[in-house]
């Protein structure tokens, strides 16, 4: 099933809230296409994605993030998932990605009791993370 077409079940299932890493991560990665009339037109559409998220239009909230200290403890320390940013990045786990699961430790402490998945394509992100409820 394409992404576009989960959005919908998925807002009806729980909220959705989008990790400020996740704006950067999208962002590195258009940076990277080669043909720059591409690049242009999905750098707009992300700038739209972020304004509409801005204003509260977008299918979630934008989690609020700070790096501080107990942020940085938490990305060295692997964000719970029981190995460090070391022995991460040892496999293949780049920063970016234990942000997210970083940012989701921090959202999971913050609002105990509610259940908290990563939505994601990617294999090994999501071994990281609680089985999504949907």
């Amino acid at each position: 099933m394409k992404v576009i077409e989960q959005l919908p079940r998925l807002r009806e299932a729980c909220d959705l809230v989008l990790p400020v890493t996740a704006i950067i991560e999208t962002g590195n990665h258009i940076a990277q296409i080669a043909r720059g009339d591409a690049r242009g037109t999905c750098a707009e559409r992300l700038s739209e994605v972020i304004k509409m998220s801005m204003c509260g239009d977008a299918p979630w909230v934008l989690n609020s993030v700070a790096w501080d200290k107990e942020f940085l403890d938490l990305l060295l320390n692997g964000a719970g998932t029981g190995s460090t940013l070391v022995e991460l990045a040892r496999a293949k786990l780049g920063c970016g990605d234990l942000s997210i699961l970083t940012e989701v430790a921090r959202y999971r402490a913050r609002t105990s009791g509610v259940a908290v998945s990563v939505w994601t394509l990617d294999v090994q992100l999501s071994s990281y993370s609680e089985s999504p409820p949907w």
